[in-house]
Order: C-alpha cells, then structure tokens, then sequence
C-alpha cells in the first residue's frame, strides 16, 4: 500500500480577509463550515490541515471527510482546537474528590467535559473549542471549597497538540509505535497514561466513541506535525485516511 498523504507544515491556505470560497474552494456549501472574515482572529495547529482547508470556531482545520464510515474506518483527525485546561490539586484532597477521577482513568462530568488524571495530582479537562472561559467558574468554585488546598490550573489550548485515532485498527497501529499493552484487559475505555509513542513523550487517553475503540494523544506543540506524520506512516497498511475536525470534537 502507498504512503500515506502527509500535509506539509507550510501548506496552509486561508481565504484573504472578506473572500468568499470559489466553488469547490475550502468551505463546503450546508457544512457550517466558512471563510475567515475581515478582522477575525484565527488560531493555528501546529500540524498542517489536509485540503480543503476551512474555518471552524476560529480554528483553521482541515475539510477533509473519509471515504469510508463506521467501525472499520480508520481515521486520524487533527483535534487541537480542543480547549485543554491543566488542573493541579492534592491527590488526596477535596478538589480532587470532586472531579472522581483518579490518576490513570478519564470520564466525562456531567457538562461534556473530558476528565483525564494525566498524572499524580494532576488533570487534563479536555472540552469544546474556546470554552476555558466557561470552566474557570466551576474551577473557582471548587477551589473555594478547598480554601486550605494549593489549587492551580492554566489553559494548555494553544501549547499542546492533539490528534484523534479512531478505528477497529487503532490499537494495531499504536502497537507499531508504542510498546504499551493495549488490549482490553490492560488499557480499555477510559485509561489514561503517559508514554513514548514513536519515540515522542505522549499523553494517551483511549476514549471510545460508539463501541468503536478511538485514543486521543497529546503533546507538545512542536512536535505535533512529527506525530500526526508518525501516526499516519503507521497506519499506512490499514488504510488510514486524514478526517476533518469537526466541534464540538469531543
């Protein structure tokens, strides 16, 4: 099978301010997707978006849907517009009570939010693009609760990389690069945990989406477009395809 399509870091193309797309440009008609308007900020991944290129909550993503649907598709979505807050709290206190997530498990809370314990003490809140403005209220009020605790956080959106591979083959193609024991018993839905996936300090979370298994990796914004490139050469044999972000993307 061919190598897979690896965008280049400088591929990018943003429609100039107050352009509208040509006809088979890069926002598609009905998709909720569009152009980059006069004065509108627009934040960047660190990883090159696959054509076509759109604007989706003030992020520049890639278009592209996969050919294929369902389990046995296996696709690999750029999802570093996701808002990530790091909170930091003692492991034993009521801050951390309150999450009910202990250190190596991720679940939702009741707002959609993604609670990873990424590490002693410490959580990733992983939500909707440009919502860490919404969790700080309920950060502040937990931390009011715990006045005798040393309780910190800080929004990572913008220092972080973060991709989706979701698919029946997405363990195959993670055991290429990672020496993790992926299967059920070891890590199912829900694990959290740090390790070196090609070689490359990795936070992986398996958060599985309709029975299908999906991991969400994260790591440091400079070395996103190595590991989604990383990730794609492994999946070459399994038919990998690039997917679109699309929000809430969580």
């Amino acid at each position: 099978m061919s190598e897979p399509e690896i965008p280049a870091p400088e591929a990018r193309a943003v429609p100039p301010p107050g352009a509208v797309p040509a006809p088979g440009g890069t926002a598609a008609e009905g998709s909720g997707e569009s152009p980059r308007t006069r004065g509108e900020p627009v934040a960047r991944s660190p990883i090159a978006p696959a054509s076509p290129v759109v604007v989706k909550a003030r992020w520049e993503v890639s278009g592209r849907r996969a050919s294929a649907a369902g389990a046995s598709a296996l696709t690999l979505t750029d999802c570093t517009p996701l808002t990530k807050v790091q909170l930091r709290a003692p492991m034993d206190g009521e801050v951390a009570a309150s999450l009910g997530v202990p250190f190596g498990r991720a679940a939702r809370d009741p707002g959609g939010t993604l609670v990873v314990g990424s590490g002693p003490g410490e959580w990733l809140l992983l939500a909707a693009p440009g919502q860490a403005g919404a969790l700080e209220p309920t950060l502040e009020k937990a931390a009011a609760r715990a006045p005798g605790e040393s309780v910190t956080w800080v929004n990572l959106t913008h220092g972080r990389a973060l991709v989706r591979l979701d698919g029946s083959s997405a363990a195959s193609v993670l055991a290429k690069v990672c020496g993790i024991d992926l299967s059920d018993d070891l890590t199912p839905d829900g694990a959290a945990f740090r390790t070196a996936v090609a070689a490359l300090a990795t936070d992986v979370v398996r958060d599985d989406r309709d029975g299908t298994p999906s991991y969400l990796l994260h790591c440091e914004r400079s070395s996103g477009q190595y590991l989604f490139g990383a990730l794609l050469r492994a999946g070459a044999e399994f038919g990998i395809e690039i997917g679109g972000f699309e929000p809430p993307g969580i």
